[in-house]
């Protein structure tokens, strides 16, 4: 989110998607070659990726248009709310692990988001929060439903296979859209200053060509409900990272936050895996 904002200054919404997207498929692409050589589809796996593509174009962009009138902070407590929307659609359309099941972890993890940002949060700065929290929300539900479909897609593709192809999809819906909403693309890029250069590149590499994968893998083993929960754990890295390298002071508010997304995380994985040993 913090390194998005920042690149939302030079670039704008759609720039900052495709450009992130370019630089990840040059890493993406030769790596997928080098370790799995040609990969062959069918027309039906082409017609899963279309629409898996449309859940990484969501995501994209309502998230980037969303930062242009919603506070990073108020943004971070809708983040919060991903777990609930992952569990109750994954348990809706996949039924691989009841609701009732991991509900308790999801509002425990959930109220520790809310404890670490807090009332400024909540009353984050922007232009318009209400429509720009509808569009984060927006992002959420994309990225929830890519992170399902893309479950049974890799019972035969690699995450390495399903992120390029994905993101190659999305790009090819995005490109286009660059003739109404460009910034850097009018200006040249001499007006991008280094921050900007340094923030899409963090965006490019580790939140698209590493992350995304990471994140596939991850589904790949414990499944979507499970998975969903730990992106309440995006709080807790912010705040490690802004004390780290920005030196902001960390209270007991941050740290019963903390305490509180990190039991959920473990009441979630606990309840879900007992779950799971009973079935098998």
């Amino acid at each position: 989110m913090v390194a998005q904002k920042v690149a939302l200054g030079p670039f704008s919404p759609v720039e900052a998607s495709v450009f992130r997207g370019i630089g990840a498929l040059l890493i993406l692409i030769p790596l997928c070659r080098w370790k799995e050589g040609i990969v062959s589809f069918s027309r039906k796996d082409w017609e899963n990726f279309l629409l898996l593509g449309f859940g990484v174009l969501g995501n994209h962009l309502f998230v980037l248009f969303g930062l242009q009138f919603i506070g990073a902070g108020a943004a971070g407590i809708i983040i919060g709310a991903s777990p609930a929307i992952t569990a109750f659609l994954s348990s809706l359309i996949l039924r691989d692990i009841p609701l009732r099941v991991i509900w308790l972890g999801c509002l425990v993890s959930f109220l520790g988001v809310l404890s670490i940002s807090g009332r400024s949060a909540v009353e984050g700065v922007g232009s318009n929060p209400l429509f720009g929290g509808i569009l984060v929300l927006c992002a959420l539900v994309s990225w929830a439903l890519y992170t399902i479909g893309c479950r049974k897609t890799m019972e035969r593709f690699s995450p390495l296979t399903v992120t390029w192809t994905t993101l190659l999809i999305s790009l090819i819906f995005e490109i286009p859209l660059l003739a109404m909403n460009h910034k850097v693309l009018v200006a040249g890029v001499e007006t991008v200053p280094v921050s900007g250069w340094l923030a899409l590149l963090y965006v490019m590499v580790f939140a698209t060509a590493l992350g995304q994968q990471a994140w596939l893998y991850g589904v790949k083993g414990i499944g979507p409900s499970r998975a969903g929960i730990f992106g309440n754990l995006i709080p807790v890295s912010a705040l490690c990272f802004s004390l780290m390298i920005l030196g902001e002071p960390v209270g007991m508010r941050e740290i019963s936050g903390i305490g509180l997304i990190l039991l959920g995380v473990w009441l979630v994985d606990r309840q879900s895996r007992a779950v799971l040993v009973k079935v098998t």
